[in-house]
């Protein structure tokens, strides 16, 4: 069993479609973001940085006590390794997914990421901000597009890399972004939604997802974006 503490947001979904996709045996751990559960002192002794996903795999391949670990990239990796599969073994196929899943944590989520918050969530618009990071996301989302020409996933056989990639791909209207301009990027995008195991990763994140489409509220905003180590120290 793998206690999987998650929310449903990007990173969240990237390891619930690992997890259905290698058909593991996973238990969902709610941490509500919104509510700061993400500083309660259980969660930050599995994940320090106060921030979801994280796991806890009761049954580790060295047979030893039940092992957590922290960072989406790091949890995928984990897993890819634990069920051998999804990761090449092969030097120049593993390497080639690595690349893609490291330009997925260094690049693509951090700048939609700033996209969405300047364009949907910030208080104040700032035009110079938004231009900013629409235009970076624009930039990647080429940078996707021209790898996936003549290629059906990121590198070589479906991969972690496209698990990885793909949710930060699925707001795109939220990051100002038109499908149709990148049509090697559409193709891949529609194909990977198609997958069963991504439809039942993305059912489970309904039995979560808040009702309303408007946001948080303001308590939830200065718990999301107003954090700084003072914030940590006072909820631990």
């Amino acid at each position: 069993m793998i206690d999987l503490h998650y929310w449903p947001t990007p990173n969240g979904h990237k390891i619930t479609i690992f997890l259905e996709e290698a058909g593991l045996v996973y238990r969902i751990v709610p941490v509500d973001i919104g509510k700061g559960e993400q500083f309660r002192p259980e969660f930050l002794a599995i994940s320090p940085n106060n921030r979801m996903p994280a796991i806890v795999d009761d049954a580790p391949a060295d047979g030893g006590a039940p092992l957590p670990v922290f960072e989406s990239g790091a949890i995928l990796l984990y897993l890819a390794e634990k069920v051998g599969r999804f990761l090449p073994q092969e030097t120049r196929g593993r390497v080639a997914v690595l690349e893609w899943l490291f330009w997925q944590i260094g690049g693509l989520g951090p700048m939609a990421g700033q996209n969405h918050h300047f364009r949907n969530y910030a208080p104040e618009k700032i035009p110079y901000a938004i231009d900013r990071y629409v235009n970076e996301t624009n930039r990647l989302y080429g940078v996707l597009d021209r790898r996936l020409d003549g290629r059906d996933f990121l590198a070589g056989d479906y991969s972690i890399a496209d698990m990885a990639a793909y949710p930060w791909i699925v707001p795109y209207a939220a990051q100002g972004q038109n499908l149709d301009e990148f049509p090697h990027l559409k193709r891949w995008f529609e194909a990977i939604g198609a997958r069963p195991a991504v439809i039942r990763a993305y059912a489970r994140a309904e039995e979560l997802r808040r009702p309303s489409a408007s946001g948080f509220t303001e308590a939830e905003r200065k718990i999301l974006f107003g954090q700084t180590s003072a914030t940590l120290r006072r909820e631990s």
